[in-house]
């Protein structure tokens, strides 16, 4: 039982345990972090095996979440040897979960790997990933070089054409050397 790989979304990874009662402490990516939990059912695993589980409730808990989960059956994990066992487990969910976007709005999961050029058609490289900062989201893009990109739609941001799998920006070679990793 599983997603097929190419539709899965990681949200979040199973990270320990929380009392003796078979709780467990989540890692979330979403923003909010508690945004994971508006999703009823999970697929966690690792190395290719995974299994359904359901939320039975969870919330936030200091600086990250704890949640109750069951199996596929209903049934609950009640104890906490039960919860050790799911720890490391990445939560995944289709992609066809996910809510739709609005215009100009992306997930970031949907940028990775996207061909960078500036207004020029200078290749700057692919995006690898994505991070966030107190200003705005940036772009790691590798190149000949990794360098930073500031994700910002409208003055860097130009077009992003996911069909055509590119990102346009107005950026200059010489600013992404200024602003790359040593």
């Amino acid at each position: 039982m599983g997603i097929e790989p190419d539709r899965r979304i990681e949200l979040g990874r199973i990270v320990g345990v929380f009392g003796i009662k078979g709780w467990v402490k989540i890692q979330s990516w979403t923003r909010p972090i508690d945004n994971i939990l508006d999703y009823p059912e999970w697929q966690v695993g690792h190395a290719g095996k995974w299994q359904l589980m359901r939320l039975v409730e969870g919330r936030v808990h200091g600086q990250g979440l704890i949640a109750q989960l069951a199996n596929a059956d209903g049934v609950r994990v009640t104890d906490r040897s039960q919860a050790e066992r799911l720890v490391g487990y990445e939560i995944v969910v289709a992609r066809e979960q996910l809510p739709a976007t609005a215009p100009n709005e992306f997930y970031w999961v949907d940028l990775v790997g996207l061909e960078v050029v500036n207004l020029e058609g200078c290749h700057l490289g692919r995006v690898s990933e994505l991070f966030e900062t107190p200003a705005h989201d940036m772009l790691v893009v590798k190149g000949e070089r990794e360098s930073l990109i500031p994700c910002v739609l409208g003055p860097i941001v130009k077009n992003v054409d996911l069909s055509a799998r590119r990102i346009q920006v107005d950026w200059d070679p010489e600013d992404v050397e200024r602003l790359s990793s040593p």
